[in-house]
């Protein structure tokens, strides 16, 4: 069974991921529309949300034809305690991680 904080962290190590959570901090999306400002394929997308899922990082509910995605904070928590025993790091306010996406989602998009 994977480490919760291997598969945060290595979620977090790629751009368009990151970018989907700092979307995912406005409201809930559905698939579709998580996929419309990238220029890859919806199923690069889709591929992207199952890592982010697979984290903890993203939920995914089918609602009727529509899977919504919803953004997963307490996965973020995990690898904010790990970095806390390091004593340099304080713990992820949700309001950090918001500005913190959000300076993300001004950087160019990210093709992968």
């Amino acid at each position: 069974m994977p480490d919760p904080l291997d598969l945060a962290f290595a979620a977090l190590a790629d751009p368009t991921r990151r970018r989907i959570l700092a979307m995912l901090l406005e409201d809930d999306m559905a698939v579709t529309d998580v996929a419309a400002p990238f220029t890859v394929s919806l199923a690069a997308i889709s591929k992207h949300l199952a890592i982010l899922t697979r984290a903890g990082l993203v939920s995914q509910e089918r609602r009727g034809r529509v899977v919504w995605c919803k953004l997963e904070p307490d996965a973020l928590r995990i690898a904010s305690v790990w970095m806390q025993g390091f004593g340099q790091f304080d713990a992820v306010e949700l309001d950090q991680l918001e500005r913190l996406l959000s300076a993300e989602r001004l950087l160019p998009p990210a093709d992968d």
